[in-house]
């Protein structure tokens, strides 16, 4: 018999790549944010009482980190209210909740990968809202799994990777800030992990999900422009040069380190610590094929 598994936020790029990974045992039932505001209780609770999903993954989430500085309330309905909602939802219906968290819950005060039990102090709205939405499931739904991630992107939707290419191509030098360190997550692999999750009902509480390794915004940048070179997506190399954190200020405070520990998650979950260059290889090779076609 297959699961029904219903998928939150199924128009972002994460949503996406959760449904291009739907497999032959699911029953996907995936939703937009216009489909279903999860900040309507009333409406959260009826649309999963009519579908009866047995599990949700959601990828639903307010992700403008500095609009969150002074869209607080907007923050707060999607990423606090909105997974409290999907909890209690599901505790009244007996399904299972797996959701997606952030990196930002941490104040990257460390200098060591952080644990799913480390200390949380996020720096913003953004994290804040998020943490309180990790917070409400766990609360809610002791037996619901929370997935913590950071620097997602994907062929689809906005993210770094692509603005990067965009600036690229428009411009013959970019400064990118080199002293916050943290791990690209290709959404595809997160989608993997989340999908792995999903099949694995005996797995709950924290866990975290990015790629292998770590670098500076300006590393990824200098990756990004050295592999868009290479497989023919950039016409020539454009100079990029480090800038420190204060000298591009920004409307919300980002930490500094947000390196997540997965040791937990490539083992519960059997899955590869697959490295962060590798990983965004892939994707500018599924950019490429995607245009080409």
């Amino acid at each position: 018999m297959k699961q029904r598994v219903m998928i939150l936020g199924a128009g972002g790029q994460l949503g996406r790549e959760l449904l291009s990974g739907v497999g032959p045992q699911i029953d996907c039932v995936p939703l937009t944010r216009q489909q279903l505001d999860i900040g309507d209780a009333a409406a959260v609770a009826a649309c999963l009482a009519a579908l009866a999903p047995q599990c949700i993954i959601n990828a639903a989430a307010y992700t403008a980190v500095d609009a969150a500085e002074s869209h607080t309330a907007a923050a707060y309905r999607a990423n606090a209210d909105g997974p409290a909602n999907l909890a209690a939802a599901c505790k009244d219906i007996g399904a299972r909740l797996v959701h997606v968290s952030t990196d930002f819950v941490f104040d990257g005060e460390s200098c060591h990968p952080y644990t799913v039990n480390a200390p949380t102090a996020p720096l913003g709205e953004y994290g804040r809202s998020k943490l309180a939405g990790e917070l409400a499931v766990l609360q809610l739904l002791p037996d619901a799994l929370v997935m913590r991630s950071g620097w997602v992107y994907s062929r689809f939707g906005a993210n770094f990777v692509k603005t990067m290419l965009r600036l690229m191509t428009e411009r013959d030098e970019l400064g990118v800030v080199a002293d916050q360190l943290g791990t690209p997550t290709w959404a595809r692999g997160l989608a993997g992990a989340l999908w792995a999750a999903a099949a694995r009902p005996q797995l709950h509480g924290i866990y975290h999900w990015s790629d292998a390794g770590q670098c500076s915004w300006y590393e990824f940048a200098m990756a990004i422009c050295a592999l868009a070179c290479e497989l023919g997506l950039l016409a020539r190399p454009v100079k990029i040069s480090p800038i420190a954190t204060s000298a591009y200020p920004t409307a919300a405070k980002r930490p500094a380190y947000s390196v997540l520990d997965k040791t937990a998650s490539w083992r519960d979950l059997d899955l590869p610590a697959v490295p962060w260059r590798a990983q965004l290889r892939s994707m500018l090779i599924d950019m490429k094929e995607s245009q080409d076609g």
